[in-house]
């Protein structure tokens, strides 16, 4: 199987729980569509989710601070809502844990019988972000990694500084 040029989020909303495949490279170019996505999600009353990580071939920081964003969000609702990820590989599973996100989310890391509908399914479409909406995003994505597991802050000291100065440097609220 060749490896999409570009990141994919094959979605069905209609789904209980809500599925999201994820095929290609997940990183901060599609992060904002994800976390958008979610939200409208949780506005519909949607509270359960299944993300297929099969076909993914590799996460940055700032769509597993999306996904940690979104697990906290889920975990504040009453009743809490889930987030359950499978098919994560070894690399990736790797990732997950060494940030901590095992503990918001369950992570099926072996074979997940996955019934992804396609015929339902959609991809998610890709919105153009301003600069500093793409800066705002990471910077949220990753203070949610640190709210995650305080052991990140360290991690990542050297980013949300980086962020933070360039998105005050606009005079912009965080």
């Amino acid at each position: 199987m060749s490896e999409p040029i570009k990141p994919i989020f094959l979605v069905n909303a209609y789904a209980d729980p809500v599925l999201v495949r994820i095929e290609g490279r997940a990183s901060f170019a599609c992060s904002g569509n994800l976390k958008d996505f979610f939200g409208e999600m949780v506005k519909e009353g949607k509270t359960r989710f299944v993300l297929d990580f099969h076909g993914c071939a590799s996460m940055d920081s700032t769509f597993l601070g999306v996904l940690a964003g979104s697990a906290l969000l889920l975990g504040k609702l009453t009743p809490p809502g889930s987030m359950t990820l499978v098919r994560v590989g070894e690399r990736n599973l790797e990732l997950l844990r060494n940030l901590g996100l095992h503990r918001l989310a369950t992570v099926e890391s072996g074979e997940f019988k996955m019934n992804f509908d396609g015929s339902g399914a959609q991809a998610l479409s890709a919105e153009k972000r301003t600069e500093i909406e793409q800066a705002k995003l990471v910077l949220e994505a990753h203070e949610n990694l640190v709210a995650a597991d305080a052991d990140n802050a360290a991690k990542f000291q050297d980013v949300l500084a980086f962020l933070r100065n360039q998105v005050e440097s606009r005079n912009l609220p965080l």
